[in-house]
């Protein structure tokens, strides 16, 4: 039986959280008006949605590295490369206005959720299920990265 490590949970859960929230703040800074005059299609949603989804994907998925890291130490590896690719859309898709390159970059972006989806649940079946509402809106997120870009293209 395992005992609860205080600062390990705390570590993971406030990485994603915490850095997620400054990451965007970053890359989003003056892109909203931007973003409102992009051509978006009929699925996507209100701008408020956004914020707290991630907040609780983010929280899933700190709870998920928790369960996953201390059964199995090594799923740190795909979990911090994925982590580190979702922090780098925002800056592709807002503040670089590179659409297409985002695109791209999900793609990979998904296949890491996966790869760190399978090894968690390898580790742990609880932090691998606790990964699967990330890779469907992330699956979502890409579909919504693509129209986007296609819709605007003669903008970029």
């Amino acid at each position: 039986m395992n005992v609860l490590n205080r600062k390990k949970l705390a570590t993971s859960l406030l990485v994603p959280v915490v850095g997620g929230s400054v990451i965007g703040a970053i890359a989003n800074k003056g892109s909203r008006e931007e973003y409102r005059g992009l051509k978006k299609p009929f699925f996507s949603p209100p701008g408020w949605v956004f914020p707290v989804v991630w907040t609780s994907l983010y929280t899933a998925m700190g709870a998920a590295k928790y369960r996953a890291s201390i059964k199995k130490p090594e799923t740190a590896v795909p979990y911090n490369i994925q982590l580190g690719l979702n922090f780098l859309w925002s800056f592709l898709f807002f503040k670089w206005n590179l659409r297409g390159t985002a695109f791209v970059e999900i793609a990979v972006l998904l296949g890491m959720i996966t790869w760190t989806t399978y090894e968690f649940y390898q580790a742990d079946a609880a932090a691998g299920t606790l990964m699967l509402p990330y890779a469907a809106w992330v699956a979502f997120a890409l579909g919504l990265n693509y129209s986007i870009w296609s819709l605007n293209k003669a903008r970029s």
